[in-house]
C-alpha cells in the first residue's frame, strides 16, 4: 500500500495540512516516517480512517430512497429555458451539476441559496488511478 505525504492526506480529506497534522500530534490518526525522513501516512490506514470518520447527511429532505449517495448541499446556480434546466449545487468539497424539466426547477423551488439533496443512483462508476 502506498504511503502518502501529510499534504495529499490532506487533500483527499478536504482539510488543511495543519489539520492532519494536529490529529497525528493526538494520535487520531497514525503516521511514520518514510526511508527519506518525511512524515507519511499508510493508504490503507487513511482509508480505514475516513471511513471511521464519515457521518451520514444530517439534512433530511424527503423520504425513503434506494439510492446510497446522497450530498446535501446549497444550490449554487440554476440555468433554465422553457423546457429543461441545469442546477448547480456546491455539497461539501464538490459541486453536483443536474440536467431536469424546468418544471421539476419550479415545483421544488430550487433557485440560488436553496438547501437541497442531491441523490445519486448510477449503474456505472468510473474509477480511474491518477498517472505515474
Amino acid at each position: 500500500m502506498p504511503d502518502l505525504r501529510i499534504r495529499d492526506a490532506a487533500e483527499l480529506l478536504g482539510v488543511s495540512d495543519d489539520t492532519v497534522r494536529r490529529w497525528i500530534d493526538t494520535g487520531a490518526l497514525d503516521a511514520h516516517k518514510d526511508a527519506s525522513g518525511r512524515l507519511v501516512i499508510d493508504g490503507r490506514d487513511l482509508a480505514a480512517w475516513a471511513v471511521a470518520q464519515a457521518r451520514p447527511p444530517q439534512v433530511t429532505l424527503g423520504g425513503a430512497s434506494s439510492a446510497r449517495n446522497r450530498f446535501p448541499g446549497l444550490v449554487t446556480k440554476v440555468v433554465a429555458d422553457g423546457v429543461m434546466a441545469q442546477v448547480e449545487m456546491q455539497c461539501g468539497p464538490f459541486t453536483v451539476i443536474s440536467l431536469m424539466s424546468s418544471e421539476s426547477v419550479r415545483r421544488l423551488g430550487l433557485e440560488p441559496g436553496s438547501v437541497a439533496v442531491a441523490s445519486v443512483k448510477a449503474t456505472t462508476v468510473v474509477v480511474e488511478t491518477p498517472s505515474a
